[in-house]
């Protein structure tokens, strides 16, 4: 720490992150099993995509961040689809105290981690009331997809 001139140490800059609000900006779900009219058991197999996004508000310190979600469920005998899922949830945040250099990965990784928990009982909510067994989502390790879209960013330079 840096010392200052009366001898008090410099403290570094506090981070204060608050979410100001969480909403759904769009929702879908599509029951193709019940519309096939399909019935017995099946054996699904469940793929998810993820995307993120993050967008500076015009106030002061205010930053929009969205998960967007695309589920889709075949059968795994006849590949089939069950259903498909699309989920675009966001949340506003109120950030300050982070440096320039971090704000970048801070919105795309911390700010997913305190929305992905409503996310979670969202898709468990929706695929119930939609007719099939709620599918709980597994953890997301947003520093690790937020690694991967930086290596297929450099990629894509690298051949540009």
């Amino acid at each position: 720490m840096a010392e200052t001139e009366n001898g008090a140490a410099q403290a570094a800059p506090q981070i204060k992150l608050n979410v100001l609000n969480q909403y759904i900006r769009d929702l879908s779900f599509e029951n193709i099993l019940a519309q096939k009219r399909v019935s017995g058991e099946v054996q699904p197999d469940v793929s998810v995509q993820v995307n993120l996004d993050a967008q500076k508000r015009e106030a002061e310190n205010q930053y929009e961040v969205a998960i967007k979600l695309k589920i889709t469920s075949k059968a795994k005998d006849s590949g089939a689809e069950l259903f498909v899922m699309e989920l675009d949830y966001a949340g506003l945040f109120n950030i300050s105290g982070v440096p320039n250099e971090q704000l970048h990965p801070f919105l795309l990784i911390e700010c997913p981690r305190l929305l992905f928990p409503f996310v979670r009982r969202i898709v468990s909510d929706v695929t119930r009331d939609g007719g099939f067994p709620p599918l709980n989502l597994e953890n997301i390790d947003f520093m690790q997809l937020y690694r991967q879209e930086l290596a297929r960013q450099q990629a894509a330079q690298a051949q540009a």
